[in-house]
């Protein structure tokens, strides 16, 4: 996805709850998810290698990581429930209670709180009626407060399902879930078209089109790069040299 640029570990505070739900898949829906598991794991010379994209398999089928997931992970690729569950408690973007159709992360970390990332996020609480880690009533949104969205240059960023939304204000972020809510859902400001939480697990799964068009970096991307080059400044060669 294009907000996604490595998967942060949790701090030790932010353990979460535990991971729940049902224990096993019926077998027409082990059967489906082992076809689309020999595609990811025949990509790596170990198939132990695969269990990050398989976790986000396992989530694009339920909308959260169940016990049910965490076992066809292990069953898969001969590791133990812990040994997954090790490494699913590790990684934030695998969530551990039900998601809604559409994650909206809001960013209070530092350039975006500066902009206006605590007052997004606090309209946010408001019109929504949910705290940060909940999900609306119809199952449409859930909220999420983000550290970092990688996104300084357009702070504040709202993301949703992990693509940007720029240069946000409490009233736009407003209209934003609500078109959400209301399946009418405003294009992102770059990168990939947005989809839903369970098809975006399904394409970092590795199983969407790979033809599905992204974006160019945006003009506030690319302000030093072209204030380098208009000072005719350069990196240095690799024997330290400047150009």
């Amino acid at each position: 996805m294009s907000g996604v640029f490595l998967e942060l570990g949790q701090r030790p505070d932010e353990a979460g709850p535990p991971i729940h739900g049902p224990a096993a898949y019926p077998e027409e829906v082990t059967a489906r998810l082992t076809a689309d598991a020999e595609q990811i794991t025949a990509r790596y010379p170990d198939a132990r290698s695969a269990l990050l994209p398989l976790l986000h398999l396992v989530q694009s089928e339920d909308g959260f990581l169940t016990p049910a997931g965490i076992r066809f992970c292990a069953t898969l690729l001969g590791l133990t429930d812990a040994e997954v569950t090790a490494v699913a408690t590790f990684y934030s973007m695998y969530r551990r209670t039900p998601t809604g159709d559409y994650l909206v992360g809001v960013c209070t970390n530092t350039l975006c709180a500066i902009m206006g990332g605590d007052a997004i996020l606090d309209a946010l609480r408001d019109h929504l009626d949910i705290d940060a880690g909940e999900t609306t009533p119809d199952g449409r949104v859930t909220l999420e407060h983000i550290e970092c969205n990688a996104a300084c240059d357009y702070a504040p960023v709202v993301m949703v399902n992990w693509e940007f939304y720029d240069n946000q204000t409490p009233s736009s972020a407003r209209d934003l879930v609500d078109g959400l809510r209301a399946g009418t859902p405003p294009a992102p400001t770059r990168g990939a078209p947005l989809c839903t939480f369970r098809e975006t697990a399904r394409t970092l799964a590795g199983l969407s089109d790979p033809h599905v068009p992204g974006g160019a970096p945006g003009a506030a991307t690319l302000a030093g790069l072209r204030e380098a080059r208009e000072r005719g400044m350069s990196a240095p060669d690799k024997a330290g040299r400047f150009a």
